[in-house]
């Protein structure tokens, strides 16, 4: 079927990084398969997230279908495009349809998008990841794709006001070489590995990533553990405890 929906929407996101003179750092795209099926993993740290994931499969030309959170598709705006780009709805009440219909999309060739921290990570330290993501792979016979993005959270997250002006915030993102996802290997020993690979990629993107926080006001998007003042892991689990 004709993709009606989601080019243009791409088109769209493009023109808006352009406005808010967005600055991209992104290595290891030639590590997006150019067809076949595959399961793109990342941290999660903003909003935007999946916007900047699917940018990765550009340079491959394939389009990346995410699983989401069920509220997003009962939204009057982003529901219907949701839907039209073929994202998944993930009920986490009843989480075994979103898995079948991902395993149905990754057999029949498509590349699907996971955050196995299942919500942002108010620390922006990596939480433990689900089993899913791994399970998925192992059962659909196909790769995982191990990636981390930085600097998102600087324009959205949760606490934190929208920043969604002409800052020139820097985005840096970096894909690892495809993970093959062995059926006989346990689910979680393969998830940790996934994280492992997850958390050196994150490492390489914060070391990469070009500015740093201009002053005391400005460190609320660096983790404690790297000198910052966002939330411990800890802290941050209360806080989503709270909520």
């Amino acid at each position: 079927m004709a993709e009606l929906v989601y080019p243009p929407v791409i088109g769209i996101a493009r023109t808006m990084f352009k406005a808010l003179d967005l600055r991209f750092d992104i290595k290891g795209t030639e590590n997006i398969p150019q067809a076949g099926g595959a399961v793109l993993v990342s941290n999660h740290i903003g909003y935007l997230d999946f916007v900047f994931c699917g940018l990765t499969a550009r340079p491959a030309k394939r389009l990346v279908r995410f699983m989401a959170k069920e509220s997003v598709f009962r939204h009057k705006v982003s529901g219907p495009l949701m839907r039209a780009m073929k994202h998944i709805p993930v009920d986490r009440a009843a989480g075994m349809d979103a898995y079948k219909h991902a395993l149905r999309a990754l057999r029949s060739g498509e590349i699907i998008g996971v955050f196995p921290e299942a919500t942002i990570s108010r620390s922006f330290a990596l939480k433990n990841f689900k089993s899913g993501a791994a399970r998925l792979a192992q059962e659909a016979g196909v790769p995982l794709l191990p990636m981390a993005l930085w600097g998102t959270q600087r324009l959205w997250t949760k606490g934190q006001k929208r920043a969604l002006g002409r800052h020139h915030f820097p985005i840096t993102m970096r894909v690892g070489e495809p993970m093959e996802a062995d059926p006989t290997e346990p689910s979680d020993t393969l998830t940790e590995r996934l994280r492992g690979r997850v958390q050196e990629l994150l490492e390489a993107a914060q070391r990469a990533y070009p500015v740093r926080p201009k002053g005391p006001d400005d460190t609320w998007w660096v983790p404690a553990h790297l000198g910052g003042t966002a939330p411990t892991p800890a802290e941050a689990l209360a806080l989503d405890r709270g909520r």
